[in-house]
């Protein structure tokens, strides 16, 4: 079967040998005819909230918090959107905050793609950084009573606004809401402490589970420290067109836009499969092996145990370099990896990535098709895998027979599970 795959920017089409091949992806919604004026229509009559244009005074400072370059949002369409919204609100006024987490600052060619030029000509744009304590100010103390730093800009203002998309996501259940702020604008100190072992670890930060999951609980604890005055989520298609949005409170908006992802992203199956081919969903969620493990974990749920997951993911950013990377060349096996991640006191930038790894890496085989340099992947405890449909077809040989297999072309786009 000919499958055409999300893969960088240009996608990849791949010869799936066998018989039983399941194409497993969400559901194809139509792209909203007339996007603009839907955001307008969302705004104007939100969810749980006043309009937009109330929300926000002409002489207040308001920072407008947009996802980075490893999520594809369409923030240059929803930023041009906004201000026609707040035309009132002059721009030096406004802040705009890239919510990179602990991940790399966006580039000027990235930023003039994201946001387009003319945004950036007339606003001020910021990449938030986790590692520089003055560019960041205490914003108070989540229930544990860890201490909390955000980013100055969005502490400073008088009026906040948080974009985001929401998706299935492997330890939150889905992106979107106050994830845009916390970890997204957060010190390095307390993305560590949300990335704790044990609550990556604890089996309720899983995909598509918002109540009684721990991750998502920190996320919420984290994000609504400051007043959040009014959200703005959207959901996409694998076109990346936009076919709903959330407008205004929180966690109302955020509330029916996960329930409203779950019925077009879960995926039914009925069986587990012993080989999974998967993706990361291309660029720019693709950009990086650290991005990936979330198209791996998603292949990981139907997958059997000891079976193959092989994804296709181009990982033109490398690693990239760091804790991630380092984690997993300098130690012998996964089993390892995860014993020093699970070690009392230990505590280490990037380890939730690694921990999550080696933790598919100790229930599946895996397989990766990527940039990467065939040696760092074996050094990585991956199978590098040149040919996909190749690959598949020695699988296949190894099995003694014609095996089902799973193909998610959109990786972690789609939740798949298995009946009960």
């Amino acid at each position: 079967m000919r499958i055409s795959v999300q893969y960088g920017k240009q996608g990849l089409e791949v010869d799936v040998p066998g018989r039983q091949v399941d194409l497993i992806q969400p559901r194809f919604l139509e792209g909203l005819a007339d996007e603009a004026r839907s955001f307008q229509e969302a705004v104007r009559s939100p969810i749980g909230t006043r309009p937009l244009r109330e929300a926000i005074g002409p002489r207040e400072r308001l920072s407008v918090v947009i996802p980075d370059v490893t999520r594809p949002m369409p923030s240059a369409r929803l930023l041009g959107w906004l201000f026609q919204e707040l035309e009132h609100v002059a721009p030096e006024r406004v802040t705009i905050i890239t919510g990179t987490g602990s991940h790399r600052a966006c580039r000027p060619d990235e930023l003039s793609r994201m946001v387009g030029d003319s945004i950036l000509e007339r606003y001020r744009v910021v990449n938030h950084d986790a590692y520089d304590q003055a560019s960041l100010a205490a914003a108070g103390q989540l229930g544990d009573g860890h201490a909390i730093f955000l980013n100055r800009h969005y502490v400073e203002a008088d009026r906040r606004i948080v974009l985001g998309f929401i998706e299935p996501h492997l330890m939150a259940g889905f992106s979107g809401g106050y994830k845009g702020v916390f970890p997204a604008l957060a010190d390095i100190d307390s993305i560590l402490h949300y990335h704790g072992a044990s609550v990556v670890g604890d089996p309720a930060s899983t995909w598509g589970k918002l109540e009684g999951n721990p991750t998502q609980a920190l996320v919420r604890d984290g994000g609504k420290l400051l007043p959040v005055d009014f959200l703005i989520n959207v959901a996409q298609n694998k076109k990346r067109e936009i076919v709903h949005f959330f407008c205004g409170d929180v966690m109302q908006a955020h509330r029916e836009g996960c329930e409203f992802t779950r019925q077009f992203a879960m995926a039914r199956c009925e069986r587990t499969y012993p080989i999974v081919l998967t993706t990361n969903s291309g660029y720019p969620l693709d950009l990086n092996l650290y991005q990936t493990v979330k198209g791996m974990s998603a292949g990981a749920q139907i997958v059997e145990p000891g079976g193959y997951i092989l994804t296709a993911s181009e990982c033109s950013d490398g690693f990239p370099a760091g804790n991630f990377k380092k984690l997993l060349l300098e130690h012998e096996s996964p089993r390892a990896i995860l014993d020093a991640i699970m070690a009392p006191g230990f505590s280490m930038y990037e380890q939730w990535s690694a921990q999550l790894f080696a933790m598919l890496a100790l229930r599946a085989r895996l397989g990766l098709h990527s940039s990467l340099p065939v040696e760092e992947v074996r050094r990585a405890h991956m199978d590098p895998v040149p040919d996909i449909g190749a690959r598949i077809s020695s699988e296949l040989e190894r099995l003694g027979g014609d095996a089902p297999i799973a193909v998610l072309p959109e990786g972690p786009m789609t939740i798949p599970y298995v009946a009960a």
